[in-house]
This record gives C-alpha cells, structure tokens and sequence, in this order.
C-alpha cells in the first residue's frame, strides 16, 4: 500500500495551477505504454473509451467489476500514478468503491454528480458533496490520499454553451461545496469559453480540471488561465477510432 499511497502525493502535487498536468486519457494496457513511452507523469483512464471498448454504451451501463478489472490492466502496465474515470461509481458505496479502485491500482478517481438514475438529472449539491466525503474516509481509511476529481456537470446539462453564464454561478457553488467534503480538484466538464473558464478558476479558488477541445483554449493558454489539470476525455479514442476508419478506406 505504501507504493500506492506515494503515487496518491505523486499525483496531486502535480497540480499546479498554471503548470497544468495534461491527461491524454487512455483505455487499455497499450494506450496507457503509450502514454507512459511519451512521458507523461500520470495515466488516466476515460469512462466512455473503456466502456465501448468492453462492448458496452457510456452511461453507467458498464458492468463495475469490468471497468475495475480494465483499470488494472492499464495500472500493471506502467509504473506510474493511474486515475480512474468511474463516472458516478456504479452504485457502489464509498467503502466499496475505495476499495476497488486501490485493488486496480489507481489512486485517483474522477467522480461525477450526474445521476443516472433519474432521466438528464442531477445529483443534490448536499448529497453529493456527502458521497465525496465519505470517499476520503474510507481512503483516509486505507492508507491511501486518493485523489478526488469531483466533476460539475452543470454545463454539461445544458446542452448549449451559450448558456454557460445562466448556469455559472450553480457550479461554482457546487464546485466550492465539493472542495470542502475533500476533493482535490474540481472538473466543470465542457465549459470552454476562456472568460469563464478564468472567472471559475479565480473563484473557485483551487485545481480545476479542464476538457480540452480542439476548437477551445490551446494547452499554453489553459495554462495561462491558472488551469491545474487538462484532460483529453475521449479525445484520444476518438482519434483511434478515425486512423481505423481511414485505413479501411483506404483498403476499400
């Protein structure tokens, strides 16, 4: 566990702000060598890339103990801190799901307030700041500082980014309640306009968690936006998907 613990501190102290640690997300044992072969410091796994590529649609459809068992193909495969993108946790407890993601190996875990059980609906700020808090007891538990990514998906709901301001202040107060049940950073998935992202940084007042988009703010200018952590989401998947796409036209 002592190895598990020190990649815990290895990954959150490589959120920086300013400084930002980029996750190209990754699903299987050979994405996450290629990852760790360019040299990144950290891997991170994607929700929806692993879930596809096990054969099932995003959205908690999932079996859990398939997901686990891909997130610890990707940790035996490198020697680096692994975070695991658990999308709501699928239905397990805290203590359950601590405990599955330190037998993968990973010591983060990124954990969103949708929920799926109610049609486009949204966990309570209350119940879902409790279900945060009650990770870090059971991880405070373990031994291990795992590190929580709490994602806000309030922007995400919108479905039009245009709205983005309508929805602004809901998630920093979700973001703010998040940061005091103990996570260590906050992700305000799909917002990209630069003014708010800075505006949210600046109130937010610690890491967040940024999706990059080829049509969004480069790497260097999230930077500058006092960003701490970039990631890829499926962004590497999706490109995967296409280089196959292309060879077997070419075949064609």
């Amino acid at each position: 566990m002592s190895k598990l613990a020190a990649h815990a501190e290895t990954l959150r102290a490589l959120h920086q702000r300013g400084n930002p640690l980029v996750l190209p997300n990754v699903w299987d044992a050979a994405t996450a060598g290629l990852v760790a072969e360019a040299g990144f410091p950290v891997v991170a796994t994607s929700s929806h890339a692993v879930a596809e590529s096990l054969g099932f649609p995003d959205g908690e459809k999932a079996p859990a103990d398939e997901v686990f068992a891909a997130v610890g193909r990707v940790a035996k495969a490198v020697d680096l801190p692994v975070t695991a993108d658990v999308e709501a946790g699928y239905g397990l407890d805290a203590e359950q799901l601590v405990a599955a993601l330190l037998e993968a190996g990973a010591v983060g875990i990124n954990l969103e307030d949708t929920d799926h059980t109610a049609a486009d609906g949204l966990r309570q700020p209350a119940w879902q700041a409790e279900r945060l808090a009650n990770i870090r007891k059971a991880a405070d538990a373990a031994g291990v500082p795992v590190v929580i990514n709490a994602r806000v998906d309030v922007f995400i709901r919108t479905g039009d980014a245009a709205k983005h301001a309508d929805v602004f202040a809901e998630a920093v107060e979700r973001a703010k309640r998040y940061l005091d049940a103990g996570a260590d950073c906050v992700y305000p998935i799909v917002l990209s306009d630069p003014e708010l992202i800075a505006e949210f940084v600046r109130q937010v007042d610690a890491p967040v968690n940024i999706m990059f988009k080829p049509t969004g703010p480069t790497v260097s200018e999230l930077s500058a936006l006092g960003v701490a952590r970039i990631s890829l989401a499926t962004g590497v998947w999706r490109a995967s998907l296409q280089a196959v796409r292309d060879v077997l036209a070419g075949l064609r």
